[in-house]
């Protein structure tokens, strides 16, 4: 399975399986990641050909295999700040909550991705 090369990319692939996993891709959930993604990679020229990629590649994985995959790529960037993980997490939250509508499906995503933050965190400060 791939793994994301920097963080950015695996946050934007976050923000991509947050806003999917309804079902439901709204535009406020699209506007939401955009105005991230500009945060994410302030050198970007074209965050909008930047954000259709990340999305076609999205689209591409296996929804089964999903959750596999947040918590084994999650892994790969235990050097990044417990402060900046979290920031993700309320960036998630704040994509959740964009459309108006939060689901069963996001509650449980958003509720996996807070526990993968958090036993990282757990695991970090326990070495």
């Amino acid at each position: 399975m791939k793994t994301h090369q920097s963080f950015a990319d695996f946050v934007t692939f976050l923000y991509m399986h947050i806003a999917h996993v309804d079902g439901h891709f709204h535009d406020n959930e699209k506007d939401a990641i955009i105005d991230k993604m500009s945060k994410l990679y302030p050198n970007e020229e074209n965050i909008f050909e930047r954000f259709e990629k990340a999305k076609a590649e999205y689209e591409k994985m296996d929804p089964a295999k999903m959750n596999e995959f947040i918590k084994e790529n999650y892994k790969q960037f235990g050097s990044v700040k417990f402060a900046q993980k979290y920031k993700v997490y309320t960036d998630l939250y704040d994509i959740v909550h964009s459309d108006g509508v939060v689901d069963a499906a996001e509650e449980s995503a958003l509720k996996l991705l807070k526990e993968v933050i958090d036993i990282n965190a757990q695991v970090a400060h326990s070495k």
